[in-house]
């Protein structure tokens, strides 16, 4: 359950300007998540958020941005537990996750910042990642086996 909340909690951040825990806490509790306001601190603590201004100068909850060696083991550990296997489509890499878990994995490869990876579209068990070219496609998926496999 702190594994898929924490992911929630990612997702979350990069979906939205949550400028409070409590605000967090709010949009948990309505994706159905039962937190405290000590457990969120928690999570923030552990996924290392830090607060940034938007581009409207309110302060917002963020993940400051990480070179594929300095990438959070949250992140690493969300998309290892999620994975199931992957597939190119062209420039389309496909993404097949354990159920529940691609909003997850989605948000997690977001967060890896990979240049390749132009967007994520995910399902239940499945995601779309939209990459450049089918070269890209191919380094991406290179990418992510080292990922797998460390």
């Amino acid at each position: 359950m702190k594994l898929k909340r924490q992911a929630k909690i990612l997702e979350l951040i990069n979906n939205y300007d949550i400028e409070t825990q409590e605000e967090l806490a709010d949009r948990l509790r309505e994706a159905g998540f039962e937190v405290t306001q000590a457990t969120v601190s928690r999570d923030i603590r552990e996924l290392k958020l830090t607060k940034v201004a938007n581009e409207k100068g309110i302060q917002k909850y963020s993940v400051i941005g990480q070179s594929e060696k300095n990438i959070s083991s949250k992140y690493i550990r969300v998309f290892k537990e999620g994975f199931v296997s992957m597939d190119i489509a062209q420039s389309i890499l496909v993404v097949k996750t354990i159920t529940g878990m691609a909003m997850a994995v989605a948000a997690a490869m977001d967060a890896f910042n990979y240049p390749e990876i132009v967007g994520t579209i995910a399902g239940d068990d499945t995601i779309f990642c939209a990459v450049r070219s089918d070269q890209e496609a191919l380094k991406l998926m290179e990418k992510l086996n080292r990922i797998l496999n460390s």
